[in-house]
Order: C-alpha cells, then structure tokens, then sequence
C-alpha cells in the first residue's frame, strides 16, 4: 500500500476501535457513574496508537482484523485507566488531558480512582469473553497472561513506580531506559506480540517483532519528552513543560534536546532493522514507526 492507502486504512481501524469502545462499557450491567466516568475518558480520543499496531500487525500478516478487535480495544481500557491514575493528585495532579478536564476533575477522585480500576479488570474479561472461531482457549489464557505482565508490576506500574522514586534524583540513561521500557514500552509493545499470537506467527518471527516492539517504545517515550518541550499546549491537550515541573527524569534532561533527538533516530532505525528481518508485509508497521518519530502531539 502506498502512503495515502495505509493512512485511509488506519483511519477505518481507528473508526472502528472508536465505535466499539463505547458498545462495550454500554453493555455492563453497572451503576451508572462508573459508566460515565469509564466512557468519559474512553471517547476523549487520543492517537489510538497501541490498538492501531495491533491490528496493522494482523495485517501485515494477511489475516482478518476482526479477530483482534476486542484484544485492542482492551489495550485501549488498560492505557486509559493508567491515565486516570496518573493525573490524580497523588499522581501527577494534572487537570487537563487531551483537552479536557481531568477524570477526578469531573467525578471526583473516588469515582476517579474506581473508574481506572474498572477498566483494567474489565479489559480482561473482554478479551476472555471474544468470541472467534480463531480464538482458542489456549490461545486466550496467553493473551491474557502477557496483557498482565505488560501492565502490572513487571511492566506499566513497575515503571511507574521507578519514575516515581527517581523524580530529584539524576539517573543513569539505563535506569532511565528501565523506566521508559516498561511504563511506556511494555504496553505498547504488548500490542504487536498480542497482534503476533493472534497471527499464528513463528517463534523467530515473535521474537525479532518483540525487539522490533522494543525499539519502537522506547521511541515513542523519547518523543514524548521532547514534545514536553517543543510541543504546544493546543496540540497536546495538556500544559507543556510539566515533566520538567514534576522534576521527572526525560531524555533532554539527560542527553540534551539534540542528544535526545539522535536517539529517538536510533531506537526508529533498529525498530526498523527488525521489522525487516522478519517474513512479513512491513509497509504499515514502517508507517507506524514515521508516525511514532514525528508526532506532534
């Protein structure tokens, strides 16, 4: 596919991961604020970037898209409920999100706090309640069991921790790189392993795609640390500049701006060399690593 034809092709995906998420939170038999609370941060948008390599991943590898909806839109919950969390007072204290006020600047942090833990023990039983012809048991329980890993204390809040206990302190770029990989990286690369167990693929191709995954978070974080610099407040949705006001370790802090910039063109160029090395159709996934590197928001 050429440029044009990927883009309109992420935009269909990106449609329907857009109709599907509020279907779902519908369809619970639950008190009605927790709903809305769920809804309101689920339908604030956001790039969609982590359902988005799923699904381009079942792609590249000529299978239905379909069959991974409901694992991405459980991708999805999980990211959502981790940014509830963090813009809470005890968090990050943040009032704005993608343009609008915060989740416990709306329902109040109680409600907050819930609406996050719904999401993230929701998107498991979306995943275990999917139904495909192509969606074994088996094959549901791995799933499952990498979402948990990539989250939970081995990934996403593992990292979450370690930022929190290196804010004043000046870090190593490894210690910084361990909080990258896994608050940011490992959901995200969570998205192209999940995309590749629902694709039958072989174990070298799940392993080059792994370090593929890698590569291509870390870039992602890198990128939003300069964009907590470069970047505007209109096309953030949130104040800039608020990682240096949190006393948070980034990459430009570390590395300089420039030091930065390099290495986000490295982790995209090995994200890259991995990508190709595996049998697969690359263009989506190499579209998806421009847009990674050069997002504005």
């Amino acid at each position: 596919m050429n440029p044009t034809e990927i883009a309109q092709f992420l935009d269909v995906q990106k449609n329907t991961i857009e109709e599907q998420l509020p279907k779902y939170i519908s369809s619970l038999s639950a008190p009605k604020i927790i709903k809305e609370a769920m809804h309101y941060s689920l339908e604030a948008g956001g790039k969609r970037i982590r359902p988005l390599l799923l699904l381009g991943t079942l792609h590249s590898f000529g299978k239905d898209e379909a069959i991974g909806l409901p694992t991405a839109c459980a991708i999805e919950m999980i990211h959502t409920y981790s940014l509830i969390h963090d813009d809470l007072p005890s968090m990050d204290d943040d009032d704005l999100r993608r343009g609008k006020p915060t989740n416990h600047k709306v329902f109040g942090e109680a409600v907050a706090i819930l609406a996050g833990d719904a999401l993230l023990t929701y998107s498991f039983q979306v995943i275990t309640e999917s139904i495909s012809p192509e969606l074994s048991p088996e094959k549901k329980l791995l799933l499952v069991t990498e979402l948990a890993k990539a989250s939970g204390p081995e990934g996403m809040v593992g990292g979450q921790v370690a930022d929190m206990e290196g804010e004043g302190k000046v870090l190593s770029l490894d210690e910084l790189e361990y909080i990258h990989r896994h608050k940011t990286g490992k959901l995200l690369a969570y998205s192209v392993i999940a995309g590749a167990i629902l694709a039958d693929a072989t174990s070298e191709q799940l392993d080059k795609l792994t370090q593929f995954a890698h590569h291509l978070g870390l870039a992602f974080q890198i990128r939003d640390d300069i964009l907590d610099i470069e970047g505007t407040e209109v096309k953030l949705g949130k104040p800039v500049g608020s990682d240096t006001g949190n006393h948070k370790n980034t990459y430009p802090a570390l590395l300089t701006l420039e030091g930065a910039k390099e290495k986000l063109t490295f982790h995209i160029d090995e994200a890259r060399r991995f990508l190709y090395s595996v049998d697969m159709k690359h263009d989506i996934l190499d579209y998806m690593c421009n847009l990674i590197a050069s997002r504005d928001h």
